[in-house]
């Protein structure tokens, strides 16, 4: 356990150097977030039906879409893992004396967290500086504030236990393309980024449900928002566990049938 926490401390700090590129990912993600609730804006104001989720609602969403972007994109690489399994440098992987999904893991987990600690706080501050309607606010009660934390938290969990189902698959595929292309479509769209998951019509809605994609940002955004309440988002905290058990014992179970199949490129 101590490998791995030095791994990600370490992951962690390499990933908080990238200042610069961090800067732009703000300014891009401030433009998108703008964009998306000018769209949504519009929607809104051209029809009189009574939504599921209010425009207020949506917007402060779509802040933490863009301000959590890195926690919750499956097509978000880390180039280095790939590297390691298409040059045939996965051998010195394979000579460390510890588990190799558990190193991997530790080492995705950090990524994330760096990326998103240098991006969220200035677009949360800076979309909490904008004028009514179009700001980012403070959470309806105390209590969704952390149901809202623990349910990101686990929904970290639950997407890099995702994202290390893509990296395994590469060691069939030998490319991340397909397994990036699919999966990170698939899962955008099930998780709420491009359709909000209760605008969506209800039989797509109950697939949605079903799958563990909205569970890492539909969840925790709604939950904040307050457009999800307490009862159901402690139901759903649950759901969330049973899907990172699931995820990451099938990922353990598929590590290990890989490397016993696995050949070194080059020799």
């Amino acid at each position: 356990m101590k490998a791995y926490y030095s791994l990600f401390k370490m992951r962690l700090l390499k990933g908080l150097q990238y200042r610069v590129a961090a800067l732009a990912g703000v300014c891009t993600q401030f433009f998108w977030g703008f964009m998306f609730i000018m769209i949504f804006e519009a929607f809104y104001n051209s029809t009189t039906a009574s939504q599921p989720i209010s425009l207020r609602e949506l917007i402060q969403v779509l802040w933490l879409q863009q301000s959590f972007l890195v926690f919750i994109m499956l097509w978000y690489r880390d180039t280095e893992l790939i590297s390691l399994i298409t040059s045939g440098n996965i051998a010195y992987e394979l000579c460390r004396p510890s588990d190799l999904y558990n190193l991997w893991y530790a080492k995705l987990i950090a990524q994330r967290l760096s990326g998103a600690a240098l991006r969220c706080f200035p677009i949360i501050i800076a979309a909490s500086l904008l004028p009514y309607p179009y700001n980012f606010s403070l959470p309806p009660s105390f209590t969704s504030f952390m149901l809202f934390l623990i349910t990101l938290t686990l929904g970290l969990i639950l997407i890099v236990a995702i994202s290390m189902l893509i990296y395994i698959s590469i060691f069939y595929t030998m490319s991340p393309t397909g397994s990036l292309l699919i999966m990170g479509t698939f899962g955008e769209f099930f998780s709420g980024l491009i359709i909000p998951v209760p605008l969506m019509p209800d039989g797509l809605k109950r697939l949605v449900y079903l799958l563990p994609f909205r569970y890492s940002s539909d969840l925790p955004f709604r939950i904040y928002a307050g457009n999800i309440g307490i009862k159901e988002a402690v139901l759903s905290i649950g759901v969330q566990v049973i899907w990172i058990i699931l995820l990451i014992t099938l990922g353990k179970l598929w590590m290990k049938k890989a490397l016993k199949r696995v050949v070194i490129q080059g020799g």
